[in-house]
């Protein structure tokens, strides 16, 4: 059925459909065959699924490597930073860029394109934001960043090789993954894992990249490349190539339990994100599992048919911003994140 249906999706949202049905599909084969989705794939090699996650922004390093250590002491054992333009766009000196343009301006534009680049105080800065988040984590702990900002290729190398000192788990889509070449222009100049993935539909892509050695690491998002057994494909792709997998991950508990189980089911599965350990009613959204679903930092493997869950229904109706499968033409209009690249 997914070989009849894959046709209809595309790169980044646009995969999301076909994803959606696929990881329904296989929660139905495996209630109807009374074994856990997992089982299905092959087995599985590890009883829990390790956790990384966002940690809301702060322009302040000491308050911001503050969230990061209750993290810590919420038991996560691999964290992740946003460091970009954003922090030091009007500092004098910091970034050249053409007259009058912000960052929020080039949002739609590629990286490459956008004429914006750093000047070694603005690395300087950047950097120093990072060293003073390490000193209060610590160097022990698995530290990945994100969301550069739109800089072109060379930026990105000189930011990662300022960033090299502190050993840093991954920099992740530093440019847009289309470009294979570049990527792997980076990879090769900064002694840093690489990473991207999140916006690409299918395995084929992630192949080029993996074959070409373009990036360290791969980052597939389930909901948008295709969906579990695509996703468990992908990541034995890379094993043939020696690149391990993380995995994205930012929506319900239904989908973080399809995750649950592709990760659990893939031998070079690292660690999966998670976006909600600040949204306390996450967890009620399905029933069947243990509560909370991320506890110190890991999330169980359930054992039960299917997915393991089943939707709470009243739960969802009541966290709904609109109505329980309703129509939308809200999204007619031009609001949505529709690039196929982060």
């Amino acid at each position: 059925m997914f070989r009849k249906i894959k046709q209809f999706g595309f790169h980044a949202r646009q995969g999301g459909g076909v994803s959606g049905v696929e990881m329904a599909l296989w929660d139905l084969a495996g209630k109807a065959y009374n074994v856990p989705v997992y089982q299905l794939l092959g087995g599985k090699f590890r009883d829990r699924i390790r956790i990384y996650a966002d940690t809301p922004q702060a322009r302040d390093p000491k308050e911001f490597a503050s969230r990061l250590k209750g993290r810590l002491e919420m038991g996560l054992t691999w964290l992740k930073m946003d460091v970009g333009i954003g922090l030091i766009e009007k500092v004098p000196g910091a970034l050249t860029r053409p007259v009058g343009l912000s960052f929020r301006d080039v949002f739609r534009t590629e990286h490459m394109f956008t004429g914006f680049e750093l000047t070694d105080k603005g690395i300087g800065l950047m950097s120093e934001y990072v060293a003073a988040v390490r000193d209060v984590i610590g160097m022990e702990v698995p530290l990945a960043a994100d969301h550069f900002g739109h800089i072109g290729v060379n930026s990105c190398i000189r930011l990662g090789k300022a960033f090299e000192k502190y050993n840093l788990a991954w920099l992740e889509d530093m440019i847009p993954w289309q470009y294979t070449d570049l990527l792997k222009q980076i990879t090769n100049a900064v002694d840093i894992p690489i990473l991207t993935g999140e916006d690409i539909y299918l395995k084929e892509p992630f192949e080029e990249l993996c074959r070409k050695h373009a990036v360290d690491i791969i980052h597939p998002d389930l909901a948008t490349s295709g969906g579990i057994l695509e996703t468990k494909k992908i990541g034995d792709m890379a094993q043939s190539y020696g690149v391990p997998m993380a995995m994205h991950f930012a929506g319900s508990p239904v989908s973080c339990f399809a995750n649950v189980h592709c990760a659990a089911a893939t031998e070079n599965f690292m660690v999966l994100e998670n976006h909600a350990l600040d949204i306390p009613w996450w967890n009620d959204l399905v029933d069947g599992v243990e509560k909370p679903i991320v506890n110190k930092g890991f999330i169980t493997v359930p054992d039960k048919p299917g997915l393991g869950v089943t939707l709470n229904e009243e739960a969802v109706k009541e966290h709904l911003q609109g109505g329980y499968f309703e129509p939308t033409p809200e999204w007619d209009k031009d609001r949505a994140n529709d690039r196929l690249w982060s």
